[in-house]
Order: C-alpha cells, then sequence, then structure tokens
C-alpha cells in the first residue's frame, strides 16, 4: 500500500512537471528551465516505475529480477546514447534527430501496447479499442518519423511517387483499421493472432507510405505532426496501463504539438491536408527560368553599407545552419551594434527544417532574445529599413507568394525583405528553394547577391568592418 501511494504521488509530481515545463518550453528565454524541469519530471516517473517493480502479483515475482536487469539495461543503453548525441549533434543534423527521437516515442507507445495485447489477462472491448488505437497512432508516428529523418539526413534525395498512390495508401490504411477491429473482437469471439500481427505489419507500413511522397519543403510541419501522434499514442497507452503521467504528458504533448502544426500550416497558408497529400516540396520540380539578371557584390562591399546603415534586419534560413556561421553572423552583428546599427532578426514560421530551427541557431550563437523577431511583428518593418541581410533563406522572401497565382507557394506568408531599401542575399549559387520555385527577389534593382559559403561570406565581412576603424 505504502508504494502505492509513493507511485500515485510520483505520478501526479510529474505530470505538474511536464505541464510547467512545456509551458516554459514555449518562450526561448524560459525554454532551457522548462526541458529542465520536464527533465525532472521523467526522473520522478522513472523512480516510480522501478519502485512499481516491487508491487506485483505472486505469479510475476519470478520474473522480477529479469525485469530489473532489462530496465536497467534500457535506461543505461537509452541515456547514454541519447546524452552522446544531443552533446555531439551539430545544428545541420538537429531536425533530423529531433525526428528520430520521436519516432522513438511512438515506438515505445506501440510497444506497450503489443505487450497488453499479448497478455493473456481478460480485458473490455473499450480497453481493447484505445490499446489497438494507440498502437495505431504509435506505429505510424515510428516509420513515418524513420522516414522524415532519412529525408533529413540527405538518405533519400527526393519524395517517392507512383501512380495510384494515394489509392494505395488508403488502401493499407483501411486494411490497418480492419485487422484493428478484428484484434478488438477477439476479446468475443478468439481468431487466433494473425489478425494481431498483420495489424501491426499494416501500421508500420502505413507510416511509411504516409510519409514518402513528402517533399523536403513540409518536413517541419511533418515533424510536428508526428510529435502530435506520438504525444496522443502515448497518452492513449497511459489510459490503458492506468498511469495519470503517463496520460497527462502523453495528452499535453499531443495537443501541443496538433496546436503547432495548426499554426506551421497556417503560416504556409495550407491546409494539412495540402501538405500531406500534395506535391509541393518536390525539389525536381521544374522551376521557371531567369527573370533578370542577379547582380553580385564583393563581401566586404556588402559589410561596409552595413557599416554605415542605420537599420538592418536580417533573416536566418537553412543554409546559415549548414554553414554552421551562426557564430560568425553573431560576431559581425555585435560590431555592426556597437558601431550604432540598429540590427533585428526576422524569423519566419517554417524558416530551418524543424519548428523553431532558426530560433535554437541563434541561442546557440548567444544572440539576445529581444533582437529576435516573429514574421507578424516585424514585417512592417521591412518598408523603412535601409539593409535586409538574407542568408541562405529562399522561399520564405519569396514575393511570388504574394503574387503569382500559379505559383505553388501562392498565399504563403513571407518576410517582406522586398521591401527594404537595400537587399543583400548570401548563397552558395543561384538555385531554387525547396519548392522548386525561382525568386524574383534575386532579380530585383534593390537586391544584390554575395555568393559563396555563409561561413566564409561572413568571415569576410567581419574583417572588413574591422578595417574600417569603428568598434
Amino acid at each position: 500500500m505504502f508504494i502505492e501511494y509513493i507511485v500515485g504521488l510520483s505520478g501526479l509530481i510529474a505530470a505538474g512537471l511536464f505541464i510547467y515545463g512545456l509551458k516554459a518550453m514555449s518562450s526561448p528565454v524560459t525554454a532551457v528551465s522548462g526541458i529542465v524541469t520536464a527533465g525532472y519530471g521523467m526522473i520522478f516517473v522513472i523512480t516510480a516505475t522501478f519502485l512499481n517493480l516491487f508491487n506485483v502479483t505472486e505469479a510475476a515475482k519470478p520474473h522480477l529480477l529479469v525485469n530489473l536487469v532489462l530496465a536497467v539495461l534500457a535506461l543505461v543503453l537509452g541515456c547514454a546514447w541519447a546524452g552522446w548525441r544531443g552533446r555531439t549533434v551539430q545544428m545541420t543534423a538537429m531536425p533530423q534527430m529531433v525526428a528520430i527521437f520521436n519516432g522513438m516515442g511512438g515506438g515505445s507507445a506501440a510497444c506497450l501496447a503489443a505487450v497488453e495485447l499479448l497478455s493473456d489477462d481478460p480485458t473490455s472491448p473499450l480497453h481493447l479499442t484505445i490499446t489497438v488505437l494507440g498502437a495505431l497512432i504509435g506505429c505510424i508516428s515510428l516509420t513515418g518519423s524513420i522516414i522524415a529523418w532519412a529525408k533529413l539526413d540527405g538518405r533519400m534525395k527526393k519524395p517517392v511517387r507512383f501512380g495510384g498512390q494515394r489509392i494505395f495508401n488508403a488502401g493499407v490504411f483501411l486494411i490497418a483499421l480492419v485487422l484493428g477491429a478484428l484484434t478488438v473482437m477477439q476479446y468475443a469471439t478468439p481468431m487466433g493472432e494473425l489478425p494481431r500481427d498483420l495489424f501491426f505489419l499494416a501500421a508500420l507500413l502505413f507510416g511509411v507510405c504516409m510519409t514518402l511522397p513528402i517533399g523536403g519543403a513540409d518536413m517541419p510541419v511533418v515533424i510536428s505532426l508526428y510529435n502530435a501522434f506520438t504525444g496522443l499514442a502515448v497518452g492513449l497507452e497511459g489510459y490503458v496501463m492506468n498511469n495519470p503521467a503517463l496520460m497527462i504528458a502523453g495528452m499535453v504533448v499531443g495537443s501541443a504539438g496538433t496546436l503547432l502544426t495548426v499554426l506551421m500550416a497556417k503560416a504556409m497558408n495550407r491546409s494539412l491536408t495540402n501538405v500531406l497529400f500534395s506535391n509541393f516540396g518536390d525539389s525536381t520540380s521544374s522551376a521557371k527560368g531567369p527573370q533578370g539578371e542577379m547582380h553580385s557584390v564583393d563581401p566586404a562591399d556588402a559589410a561596409t553599407t552595413m557599416r554605415y546603415a542605420s537599420s538592418v534586419i536580417i533573416i536566418p534560413g537553412y543554409g546559415l545552419a549548414v554553414a554552421q556561421a551562426q557564430q560568425k553572423l553573431y560576431e559581425f552583428v555585435k560590431i555592426l551594434v556597437a558601431d550604432g546599427v540598429d540590427v533585428k532578426f526576422a524569423i519566419h514560421p517554417v524558416a530551418g527544417r524543424m519548428p523553431g530551427h532558426m530560433n535554437v541557431l541563434l541561442a546557440e550563437a548567444g544572440v539576445p532574445y529581444d533582437m529576435i523577431y516573429d514574421m507578424d511583428d516585424i514585417n512592417d518593418s521591412f518598408a523603412t529599413t535601409d539593409v535586409a541581410l538574407v542568408i541562405g533563406a529562399n522561399d520564405v522572401v519569396n514575393p511570388e507568394a504574394l503574387t503569382d497565382k500559379s505559383s505553388p507557394i501562392y498565399g504563403m506568408p513571407i518576410l517582406n525583405a522586398y521591401k527594404a531599401h537595400q537587399v543583400f542575399v548570401i548563397k552558395r549559387g543561384t538555385g531554387v528553394g525547396y519548392s522548386g520555385v525561382q525568386n524574383p527577389l534575386f532579380f530585383q534593382k534593390n537586391c544584390t547577391m554575395v555568393f559563396g559559403d555563409a561561413q566564409a561570406v561572413l568571415s569576410k565581412m567581419v574583417e572588413a568592418v574591422k578595417s574600417l576603424g569603428g568598434s
């Protein structure tokens, strides 16, 4: 009885820490403390789990030692691997790490469901239905996240598409539902293990089929969606296991992931069904031809212009992460600020390859939070800004989204960099963005390209402003 009391109290404390931690993660200022707080909540859950191992039935006691060994082994291996990856991962690889970690959460929920379905204890149809539903969502999150990881990591270069793909995917999903229903029906009419086993195979297959055709430009939304799936699956399995901490944590994560998914889809002015079932984001799609001539300038000249400007807005994109140039960028910014230039950062909701990618990148470099602005808060400032500096971004500053109804990105809100008096774009070459659409901004009279790797270009800019004798 004492152990049950401690376990129940630990779950309640953990749930509170999870909720507080997630709330703190909503702001860059408190995000780190939020992660630490949620980590303490996880410690409470793990402690309660180990305590619960001693609160077993007489029939289960012979297996107690084996369960303890397996639990400790899993904990040691998981902490060691996750800790090592968390410390060594490059910012360019952060999105795929988030995807694979999220997939492990979905897989864990599916494993909990599998254990429950393998047990011989009698249960109700409602209990079985929730177990199967959690297994379905968890399996989809697992294999879908693995495919998302492969795409983000460059192991899958192109979306996989074929004729009749949507019908095939719908068929796989329908088969998974039917097999799930048959698994639930075994409560009344035993039909052997085959429907259950085939159900898991179909659910895992659908996660793969669902993600294969989605292009790289939509990966931030997909990661967010699978995060919501994982939370929902964990919450459902928490109900099955009568574990309040899992229920609360899963539902909070699921609802937060769902809200973030909706907000990101809205930021692209597209529905979730369009994200999942359209061909948007295919980098192999045909792009429009050149719309004039791109004008380029030496990094030193661009830096000099910004040094003598009154205001500069910087728009970071995935190219900044690829070049690992965030530290050099902030070094350049500190020099400008010391010389009296008003510098701000503008963040598009879907910039990068995962939700909040650019915020994390800038935070790693030490950029103060009060210099970072969301799109809605800064867009009106571009018209009165002397210089807009775009680093490795493309689609999020493409004015074609506002003017060309035939464009696949038409209607997507953008950062209004094109309105600035002068625009400098640091870019490796003349290629298009993930949407496969050419950016007319690069051909405007007020836009000048600075070709090269962002790290190398910014290093030259730093040298140039230092040579001017300022701060």
